[in-house]
């Protein structure tokens, strides 16, 4: 199981800070002492991720919460499938509800759309990476939710990895130019370069960084920069980004690059369908 963020507990902290304000004021129409159980469900097929975001949720509403998990982070779900039992005070369950189903949702979203992609390329040798396409405030708890899916992470920010792109190129010179100096201001950083043609990608590979990017290169040019980087001793890891579906996917990874970038893992989430069923009870 991967490691979990350090800044999980402030990412759960600020999620019921912006929902519950100075307080949840609907749950008081609900009796103090009133109890309640129940389960959350999926209603389609998922990878599950998320659970200690929503038992962190519960714990700071009320410690007295308890939550039963019949799966873990990174299993697969089929529809209909109970996810966990719930139990305790009912105000503290209908206050957390909302929150701990967003982070769920999400979490599992994100490692639903990873497992997609990684079972494309299964096979092949090439690994599926994330980007830093992600929503603010939450890029850990995504990263996670992408390892639970099976595919690493790029850089984490900006500080892990240089990445030099076109922009960085122009305010360098060259290719050539940012490369080394590259070297010289972050050193025993790992240093990757997007190229846009086969003529770059030959000036980037005699500067020698660790990866080269090929940005929107067509299946054929991919081949050919496999085939030049292999000439070469393969003196660098090459990585396919831009306009990746899950249809493409397998057919990039054949190519032979090392790595696939997607951005929309993170980007264009699509929320898994939960839901908490909650029947009540007497103090």
């Amino acid at each position: 199981m991967p490691e979990l963020p350090a800044d999980l507990a402030g990412q759960v902290e600020a999620a019921l800070r912006e929902d519950v304000g100075g307080g949840d004021v609907t749950a008081t129409l609900v009796p103090a002492a009133q109890r309640v159980r129940g389960a959350v469900i999926t209603r389609e097929d998922a990878v599950l991720c998320g659970r200690a975001w929503a038992e962190e949720t519960f714990r700071r509403l009320d410690a007295r919460v308890q939550l039963t998990w019949h799966a873990a982070d990174g299993e697969a779900l089929h529809a209909t499938q109970v996810i966990f039992d719930i139990a305790g005070p009912a105000r503290a369950v209908l206050t957390g509800e909302r929150t701990a189903l967003n982070f769920l949702q999400l979490l599992s979203a994100t490692a639903t759309a990873t497992r997609r992609f990684v079972e494309a390329v299964a096979g092949t040798g090439c690994r599926i990476l994330d980007t830093r396409k992600t929503l603010p405030g939450l890029r850990t708890a995504q990263k996670y939710a992408v390892r639970c899916g099976g595919a690493d992470n790029h850089r984490m920010g900006l500080f892990d990895r240089v990445l030099i792109k076109e922009n960085h190129i122009a305010a360098a010179g060259s290719i050539t130019g940012a490369i080394e100096a590259a070297r010289r201001n972050a050193p025993g950083i790992t240093v990757e370069i997007e190229v846009e043609s086969l003529r770059e990608l030959e000036e980037a590979l005699n500067a020698r960084p660790d990866i080269v990017m090929l940005d929107e290169f067509s299946l054929a040019d991919m081949r050919a920069a496999v085939a030049l980087n292999g000439a070469r001793g393969a003196p660098a890891k090459l990585e396919a980004s831009g306009s990746v579906s899950l249809e493409s996917a397998r057919a990039i990874a054949a190519t032979g690059v090392d790595y696939i970038s997607v951005g929309s893992l993170t980007k264009h989430v699509h929320a898994i369908d939960l839901s908490m069923r909650l029947q009540f009870s007497g103090a």
